[in-house]
């Protein structure tokens, strides 16, 4: 077999070259803080085409910056729910795939939500001075602004956040819910994996946005990375910067996330391909910490993989097989919306507390409060009231709840 890249035994101990920032971590976290202080004002608009045995949507969200996000949404009606679902990302400049391209899954009876990257061919908004569409140049986009201003940086957060609202939607399974791309979607599925640490499968396929500094040394920064060489070639024609450029870049480096990743992975990779090189790919591949396996394809390119897509509907199948019986852990910080429903519907406390012992004018210790199903109605009564619970997400449901009591909390 020709080598266009390192021997296969080299590549699976390669471990990349672009440097990583020593702030990474805190990086992602303040981005994360800040993508989870916005108000999505989440909207469906039923789409003009639909099918018989399902619903498609149009769904937008408004993430970081403002912009408002586009993602396609087919969810069954043969089924009932609670269901999986999966998000799908599309390759660079690129939009997302056709509604009838996007009805295998929900024929099977899985949810899917497919991305328009901003500022691609889709309907996202860019709204980095403009809205609409700048195409292509977003690797180096916001490169001279400041990390923060990193164009993917934006999109990395898009994928978690379009992922946190899919398991939020009404009749979705929180814990059933994977993640699938090629090329620039590979990437993007596995940031998506890392950022949400929910997801429970992803299937990348040739991932684009990893190892600049390879594709840059293996002299292949052109179709795809074409915007590294322009970049430099008019904003640092002797490389006075490079250690710099490569640094930042490192923030929107997926191999740098993929060590986040706690979902079930499946990967292929083309051994011939000379637009993502394969070394990069395996940059992130074998970063991953979690159970993964890997389809290599010694003759092929970035170009369809025969069998792959089979392979990969096969194994988001799998998020049916997993138990629908969440722990008790899984529903207080994931689902605590539906556990809140059907405590609801269960018949008040009240009556069964007053016949032990009223509580008018005491203070009172709820010890695993959980949604407030007793200090929701106690609280009125009593002098005060402590809340303790293990889910945080618990005592923040029970706030709310508070809150539309008009009850003071400290």
């Amino acid at each position: 077999m020709p080598l266009i890249d390192l021997p296969l035994e080299q590549l699976q101990q390669y471990e990349g070259r672009n440097p990583r920032p020593a702030d990474f971590d805190e990086y992602w976290e303040r981005s994360l803080n800040e993508m989870k202080a916005i108000d999505p004002q989440v909207e469906l608009v039923p789409a003009s085409f639909q099918v018989p045995y399902a619903e498609c949507f149009d769904l937008y969200f408004t993430g970081v910056r403002g912009a408002r996000i586009h993602a396609k949404y087919v969810r069954p009606t043969h089924v009932q729910g609670p269901i999986p679902a999966v998000v799908s990302f599309h390759g660079y400049t690129g939009r997302s795939a056709d509604w009838s391209d996007l009805l295998g899954y929900p024929s099977l009876g899985i949810a899917i939500l497919a991305m328009d990257c901003r500022g691609q061919g889709g309907l996202s908004e860019d709204t980095g001075g403009v809205k609409g569409t700048t195409h292509n140049g977003h690797i180096i986009r916001g490169l001279d602004s400041g990390a923060d201003d990193l164009l993917f940086r934006h999109i990395f957060l898009d994928t978690a956040q379009l992922a946190g609202i899919a398991m939020g939607l009404h009749g979705i399974d929180s814990g059933r819910v994977g993640a699938i791309g090629g090329s620039q979607g590979g990437g993007l599925a596995i940031a998506c994996a890392a950022l949400e640490p929910r997801i429970k499968r992803v299937a990348p396929v040739y991932p684009f946005l990893s190892d600049y500094k390879r594709v840059w040394e293996m002299d292949l920064a052109k179709d795809a990375y074409e915007e590294l060489r322009t970049y430099f070639r008019r904003f640092d024609p002797q490389h006075e910067r490079e250690e710099e450029i490569f640094e930042r870049l490192g923030y929107i480096d997926i191999q740098h996330l993929a060590s986040r990743i706690e979902a079930e992975v499946l990967m292929a990779v083309g051994l011939m391909d000379t637009i993502c090189p394969p070394s990069t790919q395996f940059a992130a591949y074998n970063k991953i910490k979690a159970p993964k396996s890997l389809e290599l394809y010694p003759d092929f390119g970035h170009e369809h993989l025969p069998f792959f897509q089979d392979k990969t509907m096969q194994f988001m199948l799998g998020l049916q097989e997993e138990s629908t019986m969440s722990s008790h852990q899984h529903i207080y910080q994931n689902q605590t919306e539906a556990y809140e429903f059907m405590i609801d519907r269960q018949p008040s406390m009240l009556p069964l507390i007053h016949e032990i012992r009223p509580v008018k004018g005491l203070d009172v210790l709820d010890l695993g409060a959980g949604s407030g199903r007793i200090s929701g109605v106690i609280a009125k009564e009593a002098k005060s009231v402590i809340c303790t619970d293990a889910s945080s997400e618990m005592l923040e449901l029970l706030d709310r709840k508070l809150t539309e009591q008009n009850i003071p909390r400290n």
